[in-house]
């Protein structure tokens, strides 16, 4: 059988070699009547064969069907020495293909042999590797990367990629899309799993108990950099400093990670029994607030840290915070220095490391506050007053009077006291007794309109008649806006008013044999001096949401009536102190008063006053109203920074400058000359920044005078 076997090849290879040289065409010889064995070996031999022949003697031999795009052309040529079974000739023939430029694509049942520019877009097996498959079938491949970048592969890997494969990454999973042939997807395969290994760069944490993390960070970044200069390639770790848990953390190859952790922990030996001392330059808190806070936090955490604290002490454990200048039961000592601003530490390592961190975050910038109050008052007064006063006196018949006005009242008074000094007197009308009447008689006379009749008569009676009558119309119109900057929980004052002398009290001695020609001895007044005006003061509390805890402390006063100095003054005062709670460059109402009053007095004669029409000859009347209207208003803005701070500034000192401005038109009156007049903000900075520059930042220096420069003292009056 054997034999037999090896004859009909021979005879077959020699028919195929006869027919490709006389017809140029391509032979298949198989051991029987074709399409009846698909497991026979055969030879392939072909020599500028048609490619549509060997895709027609392919399927033949496969019983695969094929679907050819009308591009597929050209003649193709194989030598076969041995023969092969169906499986060796399909992938000879995709070897061909891919040799001719073309692809064959699995679509359904079918097989597309299409050019392979379009293999990647018309299809491709999704498989989870290139193997159970053909090497030179068009395949895609989806490859999740576990420990490096699937981007930076694609850079690395798309230089062995075809030119009609696919090479992409998704950073959505850290993944790899391929679509090539199967054999190169393999090859992609076998490196990425040779790239994509975690190596050995993890984190080390080192707990440090004595040195700060953040200075040992600062050596570790400083050796890391001279490395680095004196050997470019020198491969470096990543240090990083935690202050919360004061730990180290060291990332990079194990080798460096060793090394690094080496020097932390040299680093982290125990310092002097004693402690070290440093000094910390404050920015913003003040040393002397500062430095019992520090000894009192120290005090605290040196007695919870002792063995059996807690038990023994309870909830007393932790002392009360230290003065200035004293000492932690651990050796913890804090100065502070006023001239510098600064704290002289003297403490542990460990103790050291827990102050800087107080300090750190105690020592920060506060904001400011801007809060302007508005106060305004609108008041309006009406009075008006009617009345008649009589009196007529006759020494044999009596006395009749009608007094109903109360001034009128004590000018009668001062009258009759005048009158009665200008009878007795034996010189009186001679010697000026007729103008001391007259000087008295005039104090009857009012506001408004004063008319009066009255004489003497030779027998010593007299009558006075005196009519009054007065209307008056008062209104008052009040604002003021003081506004007060400060920082954040700081209290500030503005005052700004005039001293006002008010009468205490008074001593006269009238005692006979005086040295006074009036009788009296060393009369004196005592006065007492207060402020009248504004005063505003502020604590603004502010938090992280932007809102504000203000204070406000407001008074507004001012001379209702009367002379300073005397008795009769009279002062109104208003006055706000409370605590309110308000958003940023809110508005708020903070206190007012409405007043409305009215007072309608009416003085007359019982029996006479009821008569009808000659009535009112016995009345006297006053009616007063009196209404008033005062509101205060709070406007905080919080200055975050130097623009919040140089917008507010430059919008005052422009509303200034443009009062100014207004009031200054014309020369000054009598002298000439132009108003002072602020110059424009913009040019104000410029010249500051100008001088600034000019001097190299540094303030201009004042030039002593030399010897020959200073004139000789004047000399003396003696």
């Amino acid at each position: 059988m054997n034999a037999r076997k090896t004859l009909i090849h021979a005879a077959l290879t020699l028919s195929a070699a006869l027919l490709v040289a006389t017809t140029g065409s391509a032979l298949l010889a198989q051991a029987q009547t074709p399409g009846r064995n698909r497991g026979a070996e055969v030879t392939l031999n072909l020599k500028d064969a048609e490619i549509s022949t060997l895709i027609a003697t392919v399927s033949e031999v496969t019983g695969k069907n094929f679907i050819i795009d009308p591009r597929v052309r050209g003649k193709v040529t194989v030598v076969s020495a041995s023969p092969m079974d169906a499986a060796g000739v399909y992938q000879t023939f995709l070897a061909v293909l891919q040799v001719q430029g073309f692809a064959a694509i699995p679509a359904g049942d079918a097989i597309k042999i299409v050019p392979e520019t379009n293999a990647r877009t018309d299809g491709g097996g999704l498989i989870s590797n290139g193997r159970g498959v053909p090497f030179d079938e068009i395949v895609t491949h989806v490859y999740t990367v576990q420990n490096v970048s699937a981007s930076q592969l694609v850079a690395i890997l798309r230089p062995l990629i075809s030119q009609s494969g696919h090479f992409a990454a998704y950073a959505g999973n850290n993944s790899l899309i391929i679509s090539d042939r199967a054999s190169n997807v393999l090859r992609i395969e076998r490196l990425i799993a040779q790239i994509d290994q975690s190596g050995d760069r993890e984190i080390e944490v080192v707990k440090l108990e004595n040195a700060a993390a953040t200075d040992v960070v600062r050596i570790l970044t400083t050796l890391s950099q001279a490395n680095k200069q004196a050997d470019p390639t020198a491969q470096s770790g990543v240090v990083i400093a935690d202050e919360r848990s004061n730990s180290v953390l060291i990332g990079g190859e194990k080798s460096e990670r060793g090394r690094m952790a080496e020097i932390v922990r040299r680093l982290d030996l125990p310092g002097p029994s004693g402690g070290d001392t440093q000094v910390f330059y404050l920015n913003y808190a003040s040393a002397e607030n500062l430095a019992p806070i520090l000894e009192g936090y120290a005090q605290a955490a040196s007695a919870s840290s002792r063995p059996g604290a807690a038990a023994a002490g309870g909830a007393n454990a932790a002392p009360a915070a230290a003065s200035s200048g004293g000492g932690g039961a651990d050796g913890t000592r804090v100065i502070a220095d006023k001239d510098t601003n600064s704290l002289v530490v003297t403490a542990a390592p460990k103790a050291m490391l827990a102050i800087r961190n107080v300090i750190s975050q105690l020592d920060i910038r506060r904001r400011q506050v801007l809060v302007e109050a508005i106060i305004a008052e609108v008041s309006a007064t009406k009075a008006s007053e009617l009345g008649l006063d009589y009196a007529a006196y006759s020494p044999s018949t009596g006395a009749v009077t009608g007094i109903l006005n109360q001034s009128t009242q004590g000018a009668l008074s001062s009258l009759a006291t005048a009158a009665s000094g200008a009878a007795t007197a034996s010189t009186a009308v001679a010697t000026g007794g007729a103008s001391t009447l007259v000087t008295a008689a005039a104090s009857l006379i009012g506001s408004g309109a004063t008319a009066g009749i009255g004489g003497f008569t030779s027998g010593g009676s007299f009558f006075a008649v005196l009519l009054r009558a007065l209307a008056s119309d008062g209104d008052t119109n009040i604002l003021a806006t003081p506004q007060l900057t400060t920082l954040d929980n700081e209290e500030a004052k503005l005052s700004v008013g005039q001293e006002v002398p008010f009468l205490t009290g008074s001593f006269s001695n009238t005692g006979g044999g005086g040295s006074s020609s009036n009788g009296s001895v060393n009369p004196f007044q005592t006065i007492e001096r207060k402020e009248v005006g504004l005063k505003l003061g502020i604590t603004p509390t502010v938090n992280e949401n932007n809102g504000i805890k203000l204070k406000i402390d407001l008074e507004s006063s001012g001379i209702a009536s009367g002379g300073a100095g005397t008795a009769s003054l009279l002062t109104s005062t208003r006055t706000v102190t409370n605590s309110v709670s308000v958003e940023g460059d809110q508005i708020l109402f903070i206190g007012g008063l409405i007043d409305n009053q009215l007072t309608d007095s009416q003085s007359r004669i019982p029996l006479l006053s009821s008569i009808p029409v000659i009535g009112a000859l016995f009345k006297s009347r006053s009616v007063r109203k009196a209404k008033t209207n005062l509101m205060i208003f709070i406007h905080p803005v919080i200055l975050d920074d130097r623009k919040d701070a140089d917008y507010y500034t430059r919008k005052r000192y422009d509303g200034v400058r443009n009062a100014e401005l207004r009031a200054a038109q014309g020369a000054v009156p009598l002298i000439g000359g132009a108003r002072p007049v602020l110059v424009p903000f913009d040019n104000y900075a410029a010249d500051q920044q100008a001088a600034k520059d000019a001097a190299g930042g540094v303030p201009p220096t004042v030039q002593e005078p030399t010897p020959e420069q200073i004139p000789p003292p004047a000399p003396s009056g003696n």
